[in-house]
């Protein structure tokens, strides 16, 4: 099965071992992970590097990891004693991801639900920039990118959310190290059947990480492509017009039974044939 990109998925480390998560990428010929701050939380230095070369050895790409998104991890927080806490812990968390090998992290603008219309988006836009203000020149320290991923639009216009904020994002905070993260699944449920296309058109000469997922529309499910009612023909033939490096994650987990919480390593290579076969047929290689 040919494939157009590489692609990385998304192993909960709470449920497997990282000696299963070697076994299943290599069964199912996954070439790429993306990690979380659950990986590494908790372990030592030593420990965190050893777990980064024992990936490397089993030939999977560490490219991205996902940082914190706790409500105590909010960067845009009106409240500045937990703004500053939560870039207290990011910035660990940062350094944990490079420790590992990876060179680009995921970073939600809120982790509040609120509607900017209500609170007001330069209120928003003002507690970020005070935030990154620290974490970009750690990002430059540590030579990652950070990556803003478009976020669900909760209770209405998020921060985060919508086309307009990141044009602003863009304006604003144009370096080296910083990107975007973008989830199809999200701007599906934003902008509806038009959204994922629409989302891309306007991102994707700063896009860093991919978060490719399905879903019905109206909630945000994190199935595999093609389970949901996401045009695929015309975001994967979009995608393909960028000619990326990075791997592309698949932000999802097999549509399948699961056994003790485990989805077998049979079920994570038939999601991932099932996804080359969706990119094959719509871009006819």
């Amino acid at each position: 099965m040919k494939s157009f990109w590489r692609w990385a998925a998304c192993i909960d480390p709470d449920i497997y071992q990282p000696d299963e998560i070697i076994e299943i990428c290599d069964f199912a010929k996954i070439g790429a992970l993306e990690t979380n701050w659950r990986y590494t939380e908790g372990k030592i230095e030593k420990d965190i590097v050893k777990l980064g070369e024992d990936f490397r050895k089993a030939g999977i790409e560490l490219y991205s990891f996902h940082l914190p998104f706790t409500q105590d991890d909010d960067i845009s927080c009106f409240y500045e004693t937990k703004r500053l806490d939560a870039v207290k812990r990011l910035i660990p968390a940062m350094e944990q991801a490079q420790l590992l090998g990876c060179s680009a992290v995921v970073l939600h603008p809120t982790t509040n639900p609120f509607d900017t219309r209500i609170e007001g988006f330069n209120r928003y836009l003002t507690q970020m920039r005070k935030s990154l203000e620290y974490l970009l020149p750690a990002a430059e320290k540590l030579n990652l990118v950070i990556s803003l991923e478009n976020m669900l639009p909760r209770q209405g216009e998020r921060f985060g959310s919508r086309i307009e904020h990141f044009k602003v994002f863009q304006k604003e905070f144009a370096c080296e190290n910083l990107g975007f993260c973008f989830d199809t699944g999200h701007a599906f449920v934003t902008y509806g059947p038009e959204g994922p296309v629409r989302f891309f058109d306007a991102i994707k000469d700063n896009i860093a990480i991919f978060h490719i997922q399905d879903n019905p529309g109206d909630r945000d499910l994190h199935i595999p492509p093609g389970r949901g009612l996401i045009n695929w023909n015309d975001f994967f033939k979009k995608m393909a017009q960028l000619k990326f490096s990075f791997p592309a994650t698949i932000e999802a987990v097999p549509f399948a039974h699961t056994q003790g919480s485990k989805y077998t390593k049979e079920s994570w290579k038939t999601m991932f044939e099932e996804i080359n076969a969706i990119v094959e047929n719509v871009l006819k290689f």
